[in-house]
C-alpha cells in the first residue's frame, strides 16, 4: 500500500506529532516532579561522565551539564508545570483538530504562534537550536492548519 503525501495527510502526520510530543510533556511533567533536583542532577552526571571522560568536549554532554548545574525545587516546579499546561495544551488542541472542531484551527493557530513567540523569545537567552527546530514545526503546523482550515470552510 503507498501513502500518498497530501496536504491533509501530511497536516494528519503533524497533529500526530504534535500529540506524542504534548503527551512526553505529560509524562516529563509527572517525571520532574517524582523525582527530587539532587537526583536529576546526579542522573545526568552519570549518564554523561563516560562521555566527557571520552571526549571532553562533547556538545550534548556539556549542553545536558550546563543546563542542569543549576536545577533548583524553584526550577523544578517551573518546568513541572510549564510541561504539564504546554502538553495539556497541545493534547486538546490536536484532539479538538482531529475531531474537526470549527473554533479549534483559529485557537490552535494562536496557541501555537504564543508558542512560537515564547520559544523565540527563549532563544534570546539559551541560544538553544532545539528552540528553532521547535518553532520551525510550530510555523509548518500552522501553515498546514491554516491550508486544513479553508479546505474545511469550503466544505461546510
Amino acid at each position: 500500500m503507498k501513502l500518498k503525501f497530501t496536504e491533509h495527510n501530511i497536516f494528519l502526520l503533524s497533529l500526530l506529532l504534535k500529540g506524542l510530543n504534548g503527551a512526553l510533556e505529560l509524562i516529563g511533567s509527572i517525571l520532574i516532579v517524582v523525582f527530587p533536583p539532587a537526583i536529576i542532577v546526579r542522573l545526568v552526571n552519570f549518564l554523561t561522565q563516560n562521555e566527557i571522560s571520552e571526549d571532553p568536549k562533547d556538545l550534548v554532554a556539556n549542553y545536558l551539564i550546563h543546563a542542569f548545574q543549576n536545577y533548583t525545587l524553584g526550577l523544578q516546579t517551573f518546568w513541572s508545570v510549564y510541561f504539564f499546561i504546554h502538553g495539556a495544551i497541545k493534547i486538546f488542541l490536536v484532539v479538538s483538530l482531529l475531531r474537526r472542531r470549527h473554533w479549534a484551527y483559529p485557537a490552535a493557530i494562536i496557541v501555537f504562534m504564543l508558542f512560537i513567540v515564547y520559544q523565540l523569545y527563549r532563544f534570546s537567552f539559551t541560544h538553544s537550536l532545539s528552540l528553532i527546530a521547535l518553532s520551525a514545526f510550530d510555523f509548518l503546523v500552522i501553515i498546514l492548519t491554516f491550508l486544513e482550515y479553508k479546505i474545511l470552510k469550503r466544505t461546510v
